[in-house]
């Protein structure tokens, strides 16, 4: 097990690995006994309306006026622009963080960050305070990314493009080798003894944002169960995932490890499940025929709550599946982050909050 600067509570849950984990349920699973009282909660917020898509085509006004109900009603605040106040302060520099490589129709949807931005901007943030960000600027350019931060006045930013801090002590280490790609901090040590052996953040997270927001799609993903909120945020933020891409074995330790890390996690704002369409089969690969319609937004502080829900939406419209390996790994996965405080794993303590429109 290799170490990370994160904080103690982190590097003590998974010194063990996640092999301590075996006997978890899948998220999908009653637990064995009813938890404490004082287990944690999680709430989320979610919205909807009908006319959100038509065809699976996002209708942009109503996704904006849904992310205007959402945020008020996330924040408690009478409208919008009151609320995005009490989420993030004026000289907060925030990141969308977005799944660009399923492109805009199975990874999310322009019209949802488009509505974020703008009732953003409406409360007065300034908009070069503002960045759309993935890991790929091949993903981001092919979604069309770059236009639509253009047409927003704010700016579209590929981690990768923004360089990998140097910094060993705010870098993940694990002692699983892989190939070293070009791009990645060590590429050009790539022979040297030990190299390969650290993923470094991104620039962009240590030293521009000091706030994230993802926008995550309900989408699948065979071994994580869902290209969620920590997925996401993990492999985009460090380089030299090839190495754990190629092993998903270790997803269930790697991902809530890399989100745990101080500038990650604990910048996040809150989290945006764009539930307006969820493909339960696929992965990257658009196939709207195993998609169904959902017209929904969340909103939550809790990433892993939020890939909870959408995992639970694609079991629903899938159906039941075999136990195999990859469900042990998404079981573990989540268990894991819960261990690592990143928020809520149990269905049973997830709190889903519908305000009325």
């Amino acid at each position: 097990m290799g170490t990370t600067p994160m904080t103690l509570r982190a590097v003590t849950v998974l010194g063990l690995g996640c092999f301590l984990l075996a006997g978890i349920c899948t998220a999908s699973e009653a637990p064995a006994t009813n938890p404490p009282s004082s287990a944690p909660r999680a709430s989320a917020v979610a919205v909807q309306d009908p006319a959100a898509t038509a065809h699976f085509t996002p209708n942009t006004d109503v996704v904006r006026r849904l992310v205007d109900r959402g945020i008020a009603a996330f924040s408690g605040k009478p409208t919008a622009s009151e609320g995005w106040k009490t989420l993030l302060r004026p000289t907060d520099t925030v990141g969308f963080k977005v799944t660009s490589g399923p492109g805009d129709v199975s990874g999310t949807r322009p019209a949802v960050v488009r509505g974020l931005v703008e009732s953003l901007r409406a409360s007065g943030h300034p908009p070069d305070r503002i960045v759309i960000w993935d890991k790929r600027s091949s993903d981001l350019r092919n979604a069309g990314w770059y236009r639509i931060a253009e047409e927003l006045g704010v700016r579209c930013q590929a981690s990768e493009d923004a360089g990998w801090d140097p910094n060993s002590e705010k870098g993940y280490e694990k002692s699983v080798l892989g190939r070293l790609v070009s791009g990645d901090l060590e590429f050009s040590r790539k022979d040297q003894p030990g190299a390969g052996r650290r993923s470094y953040i991104s620039r962009l997270l240590t030293q521009e944002l000091q706030r994230i927001i993802p926008v995550a799609p309900v989408l699948n993903h065979n071994v994580a169960g869902v290209n969620g909120n920590l997925l996401g945020l993990a492999f985009a933020s460090v380089d030299n995932t090839l190495r754990f891409v190629n092993n998903p074995g270790l997803y269930a330790e790697v991902v809530p490890e890399i989100c745990a890390l101080d500038d990650v996690f604990p910048k996040i704002a809150f989290c945006v499940s764009d539930a307006l369409i969820c493909q339960y089969r696929g992965e990257d690969t658009t196939r709207l025929h195993n998609a169904v319609v959902l017209n929904e937004l969340r909103f939550s502080r809790d990433p892993v709550a939020l890939d909870i829900l959408a995992i639970a939406d694609i079991e629903q419209a899938r159906g039941p599946i075999p136990e195999s390996p990859e469900t042990r790994v998404r079981a573990d996965l989540y268990a894991n982050a819960e261990l690592l405080d990143l928020g809520v794993a149990d269905p049973k303590r997830i709190d889903v909050k519908r305000p009325n429109p």
